[in-house]
């Protein structure tokens, strides 16, 4: 009896292009993905950041994936990928601020350092007020109203896929614009968490 050969090409998702199916997957797979970080991270809304960061990513490929095992098994390992990146990401976070704290005590505070932070106030306020309309209002509702991206989306009357991808453009927008006061806001804000 001849056997059958099974000849198996990779999926491909063009996720810049229509691509319907792109929806239904989002659904299908959000809760088990969000349990699976939740169960990596211990933390409910981190988890959820995850999940959408891999969406994220995927809607702002600008080239086709090529996923050679199931669309479930490559979200599975993105979302694994995402988690292991956030918690070394916090890690390297923690190292410095154990290296800014013991910087920040040994300098005395002084009129020029509270001048710094009056720049520095100034800096973000600036860069915030220079993001676009939307990207700025999104920016707002998430980190100084606390809204979560579903919430956002229900507000504003737009798709959370929409919102995730204003926010990566804030987040961007600010990254660069404040990179040079990165240090000083680290100072500033161990010297006022222990004041």
């Amino acid at each position: 009896m001849p056997t059958k050969k099974i000849n198996k090409t990779p999926d491909k998702m063009y996720p810049n292009s229509f691509y319907p199916d792109f929806d239904t997957i989002y659904l299908d797979n959000y809760s088990a993905l969000h349990r699976y970080a939740y169960i990596i991270l211990s933390d409910k809304e981190i988890a959820e950041e995850m999940v959408h960061q891999v969406f994220l990513k995927i809607l702002e490929s600008n080239e086709p994936m090529e996923i050679r095992t199931s669309m479930k098994a490559y979200l599975f390992r993105a979302v694994y990928n995402e988690c292991l990146n956030y918690i070394k990401h916090q890690k390297v976070k923690q190292n410095y601020r154990s290296y800014a704290s013991t910087e920040c005590e040994s300098r005395p505070e002084t009129p020029s350092s509270k001048l710094s932070y009056k720049e520095l106030e100034y800096q973000i306020i600036n860069a915030i007020n220079n993001l676009p309309e939307q990207c700025r209002t999104i920016f707002q509702l998430s980190r100084f109203e606390e809204l979560k991206y579903a919430q956002i989306a229900q507000q504003l009357g737009i798709s959370i896929k929409t919102v995730e991808a204003q926010m990566s453009k804030a987040l961007k927008r600010l990254r660069v614009e404040l990179a040079d006061y990165l240090p000083l806001f680290i100072c500033q804000l161990i010297i006022s968490l222990w004041n």
